[in-house]
């Protein structure tokens, strides 16, 4: 497992003057910079100038060393700490709501000092940790900069959204209604797209997405994934892929290269792959995706046509975002190898067909632009 964070970041993004968007993320997993990376830009293209940066460090060092302390699961101690933390901070709301208070005491200032530091016309905040704070700050009249919230999880969004944030954009439209109950009702809540690397926004047919990566254009393809740490039990996802299905296994270990070293000598209808930057093929060749994180990786594959199954972590958010999977139809849940096996013998008779909606959702950069006077004004 990664001891850092740092294993994971994208170069930076850096404006060439001030920024007309400072986009504040947190390089845990790659499900909080990559979208911050592509929103800068996509910014770009549109004549803006856009900063990413390290929203945790802009918190200061003890809130850093706080939260990381509770981003390493590298054992079974760990993983249950994680619950926990979870459950504590974000959804027993007397802990929650101190939690938030204590954050804001010991980093609010070196944030606003931060912000402040660069002059942007508009702060973006991908990582829900710094939104819960930009949101009070926004709230108690502190920031006069208004502040965008990108929230790529379905479900678990306390954090993620918050009264005093004067945008929400959101990667599923099932989260509108929770985004709502958290902010207010009247809260400004758009479903986007423009957060995925750019090959979802054309992915390839699954005959061309096989060929290259050499793969047989027949057959089942079974896609396992532990996200970008490599969580959760993804040898024993592998194993009963192989049992109920009859093609490759493509495996994603992310950044856990003793995981993938470990996937690699399972025999030749494996495929082990570390982080990588070929999702949209892998998402398109494959029929099924078996992942044990949430997140943007689950939209990814609805997009291509590949049905998913949720298995291996269930851990804090993840658990509450199986839950919400399963309420919306967007993905199976499998308690137990046995029932993996069943849900995945199940999902390889009736293979889905691309979701085609997304791309009916504007970009987020445009949503950003029109939502905003001073960034108008910039261009």
């Amino acid at each position: 497992m990664p001891a850092s964070r740092r294993a994971v970041t994208p170069p930076s993004v850096v404006s060439a003057g001030v920024p007309d968007v400072l986009i504040l993320s947190a390089s845990i997993g790659a499900g909080h910079d990559l979208p911050a990376q592509l929103l800068a830009g996509a910014l770009a293209e549109r004549g803006r100038l856009a900063e990413v940066a390290d929203g945790l460090a802009a918190l200061g060092p003890v809130v850093e060393r706080a939260i990381m302390t509770g981003t390493v699961f590298d054992s079974d101690l760990r993983n249950r700490l994680f619950d926990v933390q979870h459950f504590l901070g974000l959804e027993f709301g007397p802990t929650r709501r101190l939690g938030g208070r204590l954050i804001g005491a010991a980093g609010g200032a070196s944030l606003l000092r931060h912000i402040g530091a660069r002059h942007p016309a508009v702060v973006v905040s991908t990582y829900p940790g710094v939104t819960e704070q930009l949101g009070r700050l926004r709230r108690a009249g502190r920031l006069r900069v208004p502040v965008a919230a990108v929230i790529t999880d379905l479900a678990s969004l306390h954090m993620w959204a918050h009264p005093g944030i004067d945008l929400h954009l959101v990667t599923h439209p099932e989260s509108i209604a929770e985004v709502r109950g958290i902010a207010g009702p009247g809260a400004d809540v758009v479903a986007v797209r423009g957060l995925n690397p750019r090959g979802f926004d054309a992915p390839p047919t699954r005959a061309a997405a096989r060929a290259a990566i050499g793969l047989p254009a027949a057959g089942q393809v079974v896609l396992v994934s532990g996200g970008g740490w490599g969580v959760g039990d993804v040898e024993g996802a592998v194993a009963v892929a192989l049992e109920a299905s009859t093609g490759a296994v493509l495996v994603l270990c992310g950044t856990n290269a003793g995981l993938q070293a470990r996937v690699a000598a399972l025999g030749s209808r494996v495929r082990a792959f570390g982080f990588t930057d070929r999702m949209p093929e892998l998402m398109a060749a494959a029929d099924v995706l078996v992942h044990s994180t949430a997140g943007l990786t689950v939209l990814e594959a609805l997009i291509c046509g590949c049905r998913v199954i949720s298995y291996g972590w269930g851990r804090g958010h993840i658990r509450i975002n199986n839950a919400a999977f399963r309420r919306f139809g967007l993905a199976d849940v499998a308690a137990g190898p046995a029932q993996l096996r069943a849900m995945l013998t199940n999902a390889l008779a009736a293979p889905a067909e691309p979701d085609r909606s997304w791309f009916a959702l504007s970009a987020a950069a445009d949503v950003l632009l029109g939502r905003f006077p001073a960034l108008q004004q910039a261009g």
